[in-house]
């Protein structure tokens, strides 16, 4: 049974769903030394923001396939580390969508009119009303930085109030835009158009101080700043200078470079309005985001790729469906090659033909790197650092995708050391279908027999009396020949190991060239 650490408060929502995976462990506020002590015991750790997952904690999880962040960012968990480790890292980036959104226009409403000022100030026993004449938002501008999940759910919203809504995505195309009526444009021409902006993109390096004193320099001395994303975009010593010249106007913040902030000068200027990190905050949100990353993490310990893994390829689940089978072929190719011919490998050449050259491949490359390297590193091999492991041992991958040609739908073919194996499913079975020149059919699963030999008489019958004198029982035999009296190819099931002794009395047999003794496994998680 799977062990779970959830290391934050979750909702009960994630909690029940988490106990039908395994044994689940709650302990929050644990410190780095503490977590490292306790994670070598779990196969998945479960946080929000509070609990920051170190490279040292990930290296000290031996057994820990899956880091589950309760919410979107996953700036407090060391993903690089993870992917080194072949950790697969796993986030719930929708369920908090539309609280984070309303939570934005409910700042941007604040600013407008004062709200938290003018609550103060009657608290205080004062009623000037004078001193709160806001502006309203219908025929504004409003300036979305960043038009993903949350920043498109911004902009609709924005269209509700009657605004205009402009956007900054480099990465978004024209007509996704167009999908939210949204007109994109330059970051610097967003800031100097927009009356309220608001920020939307993830805490990565090139977006640290992406509002710094140049760019806040830019708005108008009318408009009024809005971030709900992350701490670090906006460089807050920038940010109290301007707003202490008044320019821009005001400016509301959720998140903060240092959390809890302390003392921060921001919180001295009557035009500035803070919340402690609640725009995901709300009675629906906590449960879906609880429920959605105890559904990634259940996914993962059930050997399946997740919706939402940050550091590897997400797939819809139809196009997992359709790729677990070929993944596992790819991974049965390559240790089917590796256990025949050696493991010496510089380049693993991949081709996938017909129906499967046009889908995502990059399950498969991982499957095939794992077939070839498992059984000779004690690194953890799957889709999250498959390619990481493999470019580290100096191997080359080389990949190709062409039309059908032959009397498969799809066929998958591996090169490797100088051989080619090449394999299809039929019926959700995975099946090989030729080893170098040689047409098989082989379901690639068990314990095997693989012999190249003079196609002649004798040596069938000779190599199946010595089986029966070490109590070897033949499950199933397939042989191959290039030509008659040429060159042979058998490949025999058997039910029971077959030691190194009676191996090299097989390989006596007169007329053998070349004889294997080979084990495949069924399943995959890359």
């Amino acid at each position: 049974m799977a062990r779970i650490l959830v290391a934050d408060p979750l909702a009960e929502d994630g909690l029940a769903r988490l106990r039908r995976e395994g044994e689940v462990t709650v302990v929050s506020k644990l410190g780095e030394a503490e977590l490292i002590e306790r994670i070598p015991d779990y196969d998945a750790l479960v946080v929000r923001s509070e609990t920051k997952v170190t490279a040292p904690i990930l290296q000290a999880g031996k057994k820990l396939r899956v880091v589950g962040r309760a919410g979107v960012g996953v700036d407090n968990i060391d993903v690089a580390a993870a992917t080194r480790h072949g950790i697969l890292v796993v986030n719930a980036p929708r369920g908090n969508i539309i609280a984070a959104a309303e939570h934005t226009i409910a700042l941007v409403l604040a600013l407008a009119r004062s709200v938290p000022q003018a609550d103060a100030s009657v608290r205080r026993g004062e009623w000037t009303r004078s001193k709160f004449v806001g502006v309203e938002i219908r025929g504004k501008t409003l300036g979305v930085i960043g038009l993903g999940n949350v920043g498109s759910e911004v902009a609709k919203r924005g269209h509700g109030l009657e605004m205009d809504v402009i956007a900054f995505d480099p990465v978004v195309s024209v007509d996704r835009a167009e999908l939210f009526n949204v007109q994109l444009v330059s970051l610097e021409e967003l800031l100097e158009r927009a009356d309220f902006v608001t920020v939307h993109v993830p805490l990565v390096e090139a977006n640290r101080g992406l509002i710094g004193a140049a760019q806040l320099a830019l708005m108008k001395p009318t408009a009024r700043l809005v971030n709900t994303a992350r701490g670090g975009i906006v460089d807050e010593a920038a940010l109290y200078q301007a707003l202490k010249a008044s320019r821009p106007a005001a400016a509301a913040a959720d998140v903060f470079e240092l959390e809890p902030p302390g003392e921060n000068p921001l919180f001295t200027l009557p035009n500035f309005i803070a919340t402690p990190h609640i725009a995901a905050s709300t009675v629906e949100a906590q449960a879906s985001v609880a429920f959605d990353v105890a559904e990634e993490v259940a996914a993962v310990l059930a050997g399946e790729l997740p919706r939402y893994a940050v550091n590897a390829p997400a797939l819809p689940p139809e196009e997992l469906a359709y790729l677990r089978p070929f993944a596992d072929l790819t991974e049965r190719l390559a240790s089917l090659n590796t256990q025949l011919f050696g493991s010496r490998a510089g380049a693993i050449e991949l081709e996938f033909e017909g129906e499967l050259a046009q889908h995502d491949v990059n399950l498969l490359v991982a499957a095939a790197i794992k077939g070839v390297l498992q059984n000779f590193t004690e690194d953890r091999i799957n889709a999250v650092n498959a390619r990481l492991i493999a470019a580290g041992r100096g191997m080359k991958i080389v990949e190709r995708k062409t039309p059908a040609r032959g009397s498969y739908t799809s066929l998958v073919t591996l090169r490797l050391q100088g051989h080619e194996l090449a394999g299809t499913v039929l019926m959700d079975e995975p099946r090989v279908v030729r080893i170098d020149s040689f047409r098989v059919d082989l379901v690639p699963e068990g314990r095997f027999l693989v012999s190249q030999h003079e196609d002649r008489p004798g040596i069938v019958g000779r190599v199946g009396s010595l089986l029966g004198e070490h109590d070897v029982n033949i499950a199933s035999m397939l042989v191959g020949r290039d030509a008659p009296r040429g060159r042979a190819m058998m490949i025999l099931a058997v039910d029971d190991p077959v030691g190194a002794s009676l191996l090299d009395r097989l390989r006596e047999v007169s007329g053998m060239s070349d004889l294997h003794y080979v084990e495949l496994t069924g399943g995959t998680d890359s």
